[in-house]
Parts: C-alpha cells; sequence; structure tokens
C-alpha cells in the first residue's frame, strides 16, 4: 500500500458555519478519491477572529466537517488553529491507494472517452449568494452538490477500471483538463452541449451588481445604479483562469463570453473527471448508475498530431 496527502482550506463561501465546515471538508477529501485512493484521516485546519461574534461560529464550522468525515468513514484526529481577520478553513486528508492502481492526471489514453459527475457553475452561483441575488432553487442545488463526496463516483471508477483522473476545482474544466492532457501528450475535443451548469447559473451571469454597495445601506436609486454601473457575478478567477487557458482552446466562432467564462468558472467540491478507453465504458456507466452518480459523457481525448494543434477544441 502506498500513503496519498493532500490539503485545502479557503474562506466561507456560505452564510451557514455548519454547512460551510461540511463543504470545505468534502472538499479537501476529493483529491484522495481523484487519486483513486480512499481517506483514513485528517487533520483541521482553522484560521478565526478572536470576537464574540465570530469565533463561537468555529464550533459549528467543525461540526459540519466532522459529520463530512464520518460519512467518509474517517475521524478529524487533530489540527490547528490561528487567530486571523478573516475565518479560513480545511482539512489535511491522508488516504491510502495500491501503487499500481492509483490514478494520476498524466495518463490519458488517445481514445479515451471524458465523463464528468458534477455540474459546472458554483464559482457563479457563490458569488451571488455572497451578494444576495442568487434564486433559492440555485442555492439549494449548489449546496448540495457541494456537500456531496465523490466517494462513490470513485468507488465507480475503480470498478470499472479507470487509469486517469482529476477533480474540476479552482482551474475550472478547462484548466484540470490542459493539465492532463499536456502531461499525457493528448489534446482533446469536447461538445458544449453536453457540458452541465447548474439550473439558474446562467440566468444569474445576465444580473448585474456593483459590489461595493452589495453590503452597504439601501437608498433610492440603487437599483439603477447596479444595472448601470454593476458587473455579474462572475469570480475575478474565471477571468485569470481564461487569460491563461484560451491560447491553448480553440472555441466555436460565435460561441458567447458567458459560455466561454463558465468552462473556466473555478470550482469548490467540484466532480471527478473521469478517463475511460471506450471498451470499459459501458461498465463505467453501469457502475455510476448502480451508485445513484450522475455522469455527463463530454468528449474524447485523441493524439497531438502537431504542436501548433489546439489542446482544447470545443464544438
Amino acid at each position: 500500500m502506498a500513503l496519498v496527502a493532500t490539503v485545502d482550506f479557503f474562506t466561507p463561501i456560505v452564510d451557514d458555519p455548519y454547512t460551510y465546515g461540511a463543504i470545505a471538508a468534502a472538499n479537501s477529501l476529493s483529491d484522495v478519491y481523484a487519486m483513486g485512493g480512499e481517506p483514513l484521516f485528517a487533520l483541521a485546519i482553522a484560521a478565526f477572529p478572536n470576537d464574540s461574534r465570530t469565533l463561537p461560529l468555529l464550533s459549528d464550522v467543525m461540526a459540519g466537517a466532522a459529520d463530512k468525515a464520518k460519512e467518509a468513514g474517517i475521524c478529524i484526529i487533530g489540527g490547528h488553529t490561528i487567530m486571523d481577520k478573516e475565518p479560513k478553513f480545511g482539512l489535511s486528508v491522508t488516504g491510502r491507494v495500491r501503487p499500481e492502481k492509483i490514478w494520476n492526471n498524466r495518463g490519458a489514453k488517445a481514445g479515451d472517452l471524458m465523463v464528468l459527475t458534477k455540474p459546472l457553475g458554483t464559482g457563479v452561483a457563490t458569488t451571488g449568494i455572497k451578494w444576495g441575488i442568487a434564486p433559492k432553487e440555485t442555492e439549494n442545488i449548489v449546496i448540495e452538490s457541494m456537500m456531496r463526496l465523490n466517494a462513490a463516483a470513485a468507488r465507480a471508477g475503480r470498478e470499472a477500471g479507470i487509469h486517469t483522473a482529476t477533480d474540476v476545482t479552482g482551474f475550472g474544466l478547462l484548466g484540470h483538463l490542459i493539465e492532463v492532457l499536456e502531461g499525457s501528450g493528448l489534446c482533446a475535443e469536447i461538445r458544449h452541449s453536453e457540458i452541465p451548469v447548474f439550473p439558474g447559473v446562467r440566468e444569474l451571469m445576465k444580473r448585474k451588481m456593483s459590489p461595493a454597495l452589495v453590503d452597504g445601506p439601501r437608498f433610492p436609486g440603487m437599483q439603477w445604479i447596479h444595472r448601470r454601473f454593476g458587473i455579474p457575478p462572475v469570480p475575478r478567477s474565471s477571468r485569470e483562469n481564461i487569460a491563461h487557458q484560451q491560447a491553448k482552446v480553440r472555441f466555436p466562432p460565435l460561441l458567447p463570453e458567458e459560455e466561454v467564462l463558465l468552462l473556466a468558472d473555478p470550482q469548490t467540491s467540484g466532480g471527478l473527471l473521469m478517463f475511460v478507453p471506450e471498451d470499459r465504458a459501458d461498465a463505467l456507466r453501469k457502475a455510476l448508475a448502480a451508485a445513484d452518480q450522475p455522469s455527463w459523457w463530454i468528449g474524447r481525448t485523441h493524439p497531438m498530431a502537431s504542436p501548433e494543434m489546439p489542446r482544447i477544441t470545443v464544438v
């Protein structure tokens, strides 16, 4: 057996402290699942303001994380806490995997089919939640997805005998796919129509807000200011991501900017992106269905015929 280890933490993305802790734990556990491993234990990492209003919420954050760890079959056995102006929380997770069965992000083969296990759009949705403009239905479905462990999807992948996977997180779908393709010496074609997006996210991207006024007092004319000078709830890191990625991607000529940004949207506790040979695709479909895990088959890898080819072609 071999050990695998990972660490991740971030600032609050939802208001409820218990939910924040559960999402942070699910997000931290995801990297172990993305390596085909099973978690063994975790250590908590917390930074919290030392004030009477915020510090008591840390117990609720820890409760959410502990319950999510219990769902994963492990314990949080310790950790470290410091004082900080802005809350931060996450886990360092240690897992195990057989060395010959570890999934890495450099082992894809030409002709592999690509399957994604969660929709895109958590970056837009959580920004909308912070600004108070996300529809309740969108908020609920996105939170449920972020709290869902990738454990069952990973088990399905192991049953089907896949060899390569990654989780889709801060660099968005394009960034993590490019990482796999460059490490494997391949390119890929993805079908835009097959890429899932959370309900309500596209509509949310049409809303505009002035972030400086979000938490301030209301006054006459505020809505006009938002419409006139506001910006959509697109995370800054989405634009940073696409600035680094677009030279390696060929987009359809008339693809709207919003759709491009969704492909680069930074995900929190995103799904697994798995690469499976065509002769094992049916086995993976059956295993995912048996585990009650959603899946979207978004494209296929191809040989890199020349250095001038784009890594990803969106059709």
